[in-house]
Parts: structure tokens; C-alpha cells; sequence
């Protein structure tokens, strides 16, 4: 299944073949550059979530709540909270409080418009769920991106 999975993009090798997350791009083992760990990652899009959710509320009122296009509203604002800002600095809000950035694995300045491709297919949540050896999921390996620490 994991070659299946891994012949529509460029993969990682498996776990065996590298020593530690993240060492075939170069990265460290520990501390600031290394592959940040999932439980880092989850705190980060909660928060930028919770984030488009305040701000839609902040526009739309409270008697929002109770309407059922709200989710729609968070789900854009959330979008463009995290399209601009990974495009643009490689962190969102939410990746700035844990201290974890996006890189493009070519190391180049910024992600650019790939952020809105890995923005889409992180709000389908099965991608990123589904990681490889690198802790790279679909939404990363389709555009060549990796989450790494900013701070220990």
C-alpha cells in the first residue's frame, strides 16, 4: 500500500532508510530545523482555527451561531488566515505560538502560491493525517513543502 501511496508523488524514503526524520532535506534530529512533531502541528491549525472562528463571529455577531452558513464563514476566513501568511512568512498565527514554520524542501525564501494548494488540502483533513517517514503529509509532498521547528 505505502508504494502505491507513495508512486503519485515524489515520496520519502521509509523510516529504515533514514536515521531521523527529516535527515535526507538536511535537517537536524533536534531543536530549531528539525521536522516538527504532529502534536505541534495539531496545536497550530487549533489555534488558527479557533482564530477564523473569534474573527468570523467579530463580523458576523453572535446571532451567527445559530445560522448553519457559519461554517462556511470560518472556513473561508481560516483560508485566507493561512493562504497569506504561509504564502507570504512561511507561519501562520497558530504556527507562531507553537514555534513551527513551513519550508519548501528546495530551502527556497518562500512557499508562494503554493500555500494555497497545501492550504485546500489541509482543510480536507485526511491529508495531513496520513504522514510519511518525514512527517510530511499529502498536503506537503504535493507541494514539496515540510513543517520544522522555529524553536526548541
Amino acid at each position: 500500500m505505502a508504494r502505491f501511496l507513495d508512486s503519485w508523488t515524489t515520496g520519502s524514503p521509509s523510516a529504515h532508510e533514514q536515521g531521523h526524520p527529516g535527515e535526507r532535506f538536511g535537517l537536524p534530529a533536534e531543536g530549531p530545523g528539525a521536522v516538527a512533531g504532529f502534536g505541534r502541528r495539531l496545536v497550530g491549525v487549533t489555534v488558527d482555527w479557533l482564530l477564523a472562528y473569534v474573527l468570523t463571529l467579530a463580523v458576523l455577531g453572535l446571532d451567527a451561531l445559530g445560522g448553519s452558513r457559519i461554517g462556511w464563514w470560518v472556513w473561508a476566513v481560516w483560508f485566507v488566515l493561512t493562504v497569506l501568511p504561509t504564502a507570504l512568512f512561511g507561519m501562520t498565527p497558530g504556527m507562531v505560538a507553537v514555534g513551527i514554520r513551513v519550508a519548501r524542501v528546495d530551502m527556497a525564501a518562500t512557499v508562494g502560491f503554493r500555500a494555497v494548494l497545501r492550504t485546500l488540502l489541509l482543510g480536507l483533513v485526511i491529508p495531513p493525517v496520513v504522514r510519511d517517514a518525514d512527517g510530511r503529509g499529502w498536503h506537503d509532498r504535493a507541494t514539496q513543502t515540510i513543517v520544522v521547528r522555529t524553536r526548541a
